[in-house]
């Protein structure tokens, strides 16, 4: 670490920001699992004649899942021309417009087909908002703690999905009429709402305005973000502003196309990196265990109340755990902690899958409530390794110039996993049983290996030194161990330690160079 980040300290106004943002976070949590409350409301079903009267209700209800996914995947793919032409606000920003206007629609809904085709509209928004959470959060934070900043994105999410589960289980015990399915669909409003009614003074992310010559505007920003009230004197906001400017002269003559990201050898390495961090992630199968809780403790044997009681309490530990895991992420290397993480999210699934081969259909009592536990236990890894820290390190992985459209890349394949996982669930379940779990098993396993391995530790250094781990060496402007401040100027010495003759400086309190000779 250099002695700039050794004076780093956390600013409370920074953490004030991320958590309002949050609400973007809770939509998505909240958005994406609200559909099983729906689905199990007796109301709904009889409203929409879902049961013995349609000879297609199957195919319905799988539509309804199957064409959010589907929504997510195109609205992901489409966030970057929002992000890097309008800024990292207008991305969040759509994002919750959409997730209110569908949000809408669908709590009022009079047709089947309006409301399929509107949860295609609630699933680009949620998508959206799952990606353009964290490529804002990635450029505000700090060095220090970055990964841990960015996981409040996934305590808020897993808020999301926390409250969907309580509200899903109180519902449950009310049944007042043929209308009872719509207030948890309307709720969906409420958090987007919110989050619309702060964005205006939500900051910009400077590394976007340097980007588009708003200078002076990402200064005032990035000196509020990062500066330390208790220390007058501390000068990492002004030395990371030289990084950042000196290093966005250099991206903007770099290809920014997606052509690009999958032409250049080192851009495709950290597109594929991305691909396989989320595919990995979500082979762990947490997306099957929440969406199809119910389902599991009613093959477990439990009752009806238990089958949706479980599910929330166990959305609620990992609500605890994600808290748990922000003092604790930027400890480790990101490669070999999440890489952890999977390998012991098998281990549980593993045992879950001989508990269920051997002892479900049983009578004993044991056995299933070990099943049970092996569920919560799951949780643990998942909440402390994988959930939040997946997002900052797709931020990481990527340039300036290319991180919209690299988290969004990540964030797709997430969409795209759960189309196949989600769709072949149900009827996996009951063709094949426990012998499902090896299809997350096997794959997680060997994404567990190779990430240990071969992914690259990116903990700790700022974003735009990150490029040189993929043997970009020379398209690092400056490393932050090289500048230096003296009598109130910054001295950048990168260019003189590359062997050339020259030194750059730069007034703090001016935005034009020098150069010394």
């Amino acid at each position: 670490m250099s002695p700039i980040q050794g004076r780093q300290r956390i600013n409370a106004y920074n953490v004030f920001i991320l958590l309002f943002v949050g609400l973007g976070s809770v939509t998505y949590g909240y958005t994406a699992s609200i559909i099983g409350t729906t689905l199990g409301q007796p109301s709904f079903i009889e409203y929409f004649e879902l049961d013995h009267r349609r000879k297609n209700s199957t195919d319905l209800i799988a539509t309804t899942n199957g064409l959010f996914q589907a929504g997510g995947v195109i609205g992901t793919l489409l966030l970057p021309n929002i992000s890097d032409r309008y800024g990292r606000k207008w991305g969040i920003a759509i994002a919750a417009i959409l997730a209110i206007i569908s949000g809408a629609v669908l709590a009022g809904s009079t047709h089947i087909a309006e409301f399929i085709f509107f949860r295609f509209i609630a699933g680009a928004a949620a998508f959206m908002a799952l990606a353009a959470i964290p490529i804002w959060m990635n450029e505000v934070v700090p060095v220090k703690m970055r990964a841990g900043l960015v996981d409040i994105h996934a305590v808020f999410l897993v808020l999301g999905y926390t409250v969907q589960g309580w509200v899903g289980f109180g519902f449950y015990f009310w049944t007042s009429g043929q209308n009872s399915w719509r207030p948890p669909l309307a709720l969906q409003c409420a958090w987007p709402l919110l989050l619309l009614a702060g964005l205006y003074w939500i900051p910009e992310s400077p590394r976007w305005l340097i980007m588009k010559d708003r200078v002076d505007e990402a200064r005032t920003i990035l000196n509020r973000l990062h500066s330390d009230p208790s220390d007058p004197n501390n000068d990492y906001a002004s030395t990371e502003f030289y990084q950042i400017q000196k290093q966005i002269i250099i991206d903007r003559t770099l290809g920014s196309s997606w052509v690009t990201m999958f032409r250049k050898p080192s851009y495709r390495k950290r597109a594929f990196l991305a691909i396989g961090t989320t595919f990995f992630i979500q082979c762990s199968g947490v997306l099957v265990i929440n969406n199809y809780g119910p389902t599991l403790y009613k093959t477990l044997g439990f009752s009806p109340v238990k089958q949706l009681l479980y599910p929330a309490a166990w959305l609620t530990l990992g609500l605890a755990t994600n808290a748990m895991a922000i003092p604790l992420v930027d400890r480790f290397p990101r490669n070999k902690y999440i890489a952890t993480g999977i390998l012991t999210c098998m281990v549980c699934l593993v045992i879950e899958a001989a508990l269920v081969a051997n002892f479900v259909p049983s009578e004993n009592s044991a056995a299933l409530q070990a099943a049970v536990a092996m569920f919560f236990l799951f949780q643990l890894p998942y909440s402390f390794c994988l959930d939040g820290t997946q997002f900052a390190y797709l931020g990481e992985l990527f340039p300036t110039h290319l991180r919209a459209k690299g988290v969004s890349l990540g964030v797709a394949v997430i969409s795209l996993t759960n189309i196949v996982w989600l769709q072949a669930a149900p009827v996996a379940f009951i063709n094949i049983g426990w012998k499902f779990y090896l299809v997350f098993i096997i794959p997680s396993a060997i994404g567990g290996v190779a990430m240990w391995f071969w992914f690259p530790d990116t903990n700790g250094l700022p974003l735009e030194e990150i490029a040189a781990i993929f043997g970009d060496e020379e398209e690092v402007a400056v490393y932050q161990a090289e500048i230096n401040i003296q009598d109130g100027r910054i001295t950048d010495l990168h260019t003189q330690l590359k062997g050339k003759d020259e030194v750059r400086t730069e007034d703090i309190g001016a935005g034009d160079a020098t150069q010394k000779v």
